[in-house]
């Protein structure tokens, strides 16, 4: 008999446990009435190092050109590293050249994704050129593409016989003493093998004055997860559906009322019209 009592026990213990459980999932529920929303961009994620790099560019050119010479080849760490582990890889790169002050800056930026549509306004500029099949990286000589760097000598005889392309505000051009030279522009992923080849040889011609170098950030294959934003306000408008019955009769009695007091209180220069109008 023993055993027996022992099993029932243990079904009436477990059934009120899972009846104490069910009651409290109901109380929660019905308790919680938050409304969480999130606010997504209709442009995919963009990469943490680009948006640090526009954030070096925004204190100087000369910083961010620094910041590309020690990340040039960085994205490779992405594979094997952590998301977390390469944010943090990302911020000891940029602290060589930004003080504790500006580091905390640089993290609230990326933090809010403040730099992301500058990312995404250079991709659309890359896909009205529109970008070579296949090509991780490419350059745009004067009308001319190509993702070939052995090419890049046989575009350049005849570059200045044809149009010189038009320069954004926000471009990142390699320093340099004269301006009046070939432009090429290379559209990239910093930190991405590719991007470090091409970036060696335009570098060098640059240094030698032989061109004017141009970067815009290009992302071959953009991230298949949602950009979402924060630091930005949303408003829920959020209409009741419950209607109350009211007796209209009174209210058009007090307003009828209310209307002929205003009306009876005009006078206009001892003349009562509210008055004169009754008789």
């Amino acid at each position: 008999m023993a055993p027996a009592k022992a099993e029932a026990v243990m079904r009436l213990l477990l059934g009120a446990a899972a009846l104490w459980l069910s009651l409290l999932d109901a109380g929660t529920a019905s308790a919680s009435k938050a409304v969480t929303a999130h606010l997504a961009a209709k442009w995919p994620e963009t990469p943490l190092l680009l948006e640090a790099s526009e954030f070096m560019a925004e204190e100087s050119n000369e910083k961010f050109w620094q910041f590309l010479e020690t990340v040039k080849e960085l994205a490779i760490y992405k594979k094997t590293e952590s998301d977390y582990s390469y944010y943090n890889l990302i911020l000891k790169k940029a602290g060589q050249f930004l003080d504790n002050l500006h580091i905390n800056l640089l993290k609230f930026a990326l933090s809010i994704r403040a730099y992301s549509p500058t990312i995404q306004m250079f991709q659309q500029i890359a896909a009205e050129e529109p970008p070579p099949d296949g090509c991780n990286a490419f350059v745009v000589i004067h009308q001319k593409h190509t993702c070939k760097i052995n090419e890049i000598k046989k575009l350049l005889k005849k570059a200045t016989s044809r149009p010189r392309p038009y320069l954004f505000k926000g471009d990142h051009k390699f320093p340099t003493n004269k301006e009046n030279l070939p432009v090429i522009i290379l559209y990239a992923e910093m930190g991405t093998r590719a991007f470090g080849q091409f970036h060696k040889v335009l570098s060098e011609k640059a240094q030698n004055e032989e061109i004017l170098y141009v970067l815009r950030h290009y992302i071959q294959k953009p991230n298949s997860r949602k950009m979402y934003l924060s630091g930005y306000g949303v408003e829920l408008a959020i209409k009741s559906t419950e209607y109350k019955a009211l007796d209209d009769t009174q209210v058009k009695a007090v307003t009828n009322t209310t209307v002929e007091d205003e009306t009876g209180a005009n006078e206009v220069q001892g003349f009562l019209f509210g008055k004169l109008k009754s008789k």
